[in-house]
């Protein structure tokens, strides 16, 4: 893809619709942009149909009572694996929210130690010292504060990472996520916030959310530029993306990315979304997703057929059961574990 064009300027100076480059039955929409390299899309595609193995296994478990809570990405991948391919792991800083999955993984915390996590083992679960991503966050918006921090710190100590940090549009409506941006706009710290804009704050729509057109105006407020990209679009989000960590590791400060996307299942495994959803926007958002999307346009370039997606759909869900099957041998936390790692010296007193 090209990081030649300014896509922030483009969009704040368009209409107003999320940025698009690949069309819904695969083609490419706009010829003039240079063809994605073939890695993208093949790993891409191996990271998404990944995140709906996962997806499809913590839901049956929840389901058997094995597994507490799940919250699924199921119609939200593009979206997370287009803007986590555009940094490096080995570099960069990621900061999830909830239900980034597939970046997690790809970013270093292994497959069996984040199931570990849902299964309640929480000492297996720990993210190892040289993966540099913070813990998920189930408290809405509270970790983006944090993301600003380590942006800063990068800022300060003139280092050339960045930090990719995500929210959903439920996270824009409370104060941490108000006090983070404006932060990042006053120190122009190397931040790339995507807001993953799935159109429900768990029941509550968008549109009682916030009067703004669309959440990446609220850039403009802090300083530094927005861009709303379609979020089934795995290429647009990369390209988008792409740009805005160019743009913060050369010391040009932070970037809203508004990923407009739809949550095809429930929000987690407590929810029932048909109380608030007709049943006729669901079929709509389904003719738009993003997995078919990318095999699609995979398969007019000659990069996978029809058997060739069913192998990686079966290998990616063998992958998800040996993971699990290393998970369920670490051991279940204990009473005593409610104060391990509380102090950097164990309290003696709460073995007694």
């Amino acid at each position: 893809m090209t990081a030649t064009r300014d896509w922030a300027r483009e969009w704040a100076e368009g209409d107003g619709q999320p940025l698009q480059l690949l069309g819904h039955d695969g083609r490419i929409l706009r010829p003039e942009v240079a063809r994605p390299p073939d890695d993208l899309v093949r790993e891409g595609l191996r990271l998404m149909l990944l995140s709906r193995a996962i997806d499809e296994r913590c839901t049956n478990l929840q389901r058997q009572g094995r597994l507490g809570l799940y919250a699924p990405v199921l119609g939200q991948e593009a979206a997370v694996v287009g803007s986590h391919l555009a940094i490096d792991p080995a570099v960069d800083w990621l900061v999830p929210a909830s239900r980034e999955q597939p970046a997690m993984l790809r970013h270093g915390w292994p497959l069996d130690r984040m199931l570990a996590l849902m299964l309640g083992r929480f000492e297996a679960a720990r993210i190892p010292d040289d993966v540099r991503m913070l813990p998920r966050q189930q408290s809405i918006g509270s970790q983006l504060p944090h993301a600003v921090g380590i942006a800063w710190s990068a800022s300060i100590e003139r280092r050339d990472d960045v930090t990719l940090a995500y929210c959903g549009d439920g996270a824009t409506s409370e104060g941490d996520f108000h006090e983070a941006c404006n932060l990042a706009g006053v120190m122009q710290v190397p931040l790339v916030l995507v807001v993953i804009n799935n159109q429900y704050a768990i029941s509550t729509p968008i549109a009682k959310q916030t009067r703004a057109a669309r959440l990446a105006d609220r850039a403009r407020g802090y300083g530094f530029p927005g861009v709303a990209v379609d979020g089934n679009d795995l290429l647009a989000v990369h390209e988008v993306t792409s740009q805005a960590v160019e743009r913060a590791r050369s010391g040009q400060g932070p970037t809203m990315i508004e990923a407009v996307t739809y949550r095809l299942g429930f929000h987690n495994t407590s929810d029932n979304p048909s109380l608030y959803r007709e049943p006729a926007e669901v079929a709509r958002a389904e003719e738009l997703d993003p997995v078919a999307r990318v095999v699609a346009y995979a398969e007019t370039q000659g990069l996978v057929d029809a058997a060739a997606v069913e192998a990686q759909v079966l290998e990616a869900r063998a992958e998800v059961a040996t993971a699990l099957e290393r998970a369920l041998t670490y051991p279940t936390p204990g009473p005593d574990d409610v104060f391990r790692h509380v102090s950097a010296e164990e309290d003696q007193r709460a073995s007694e």
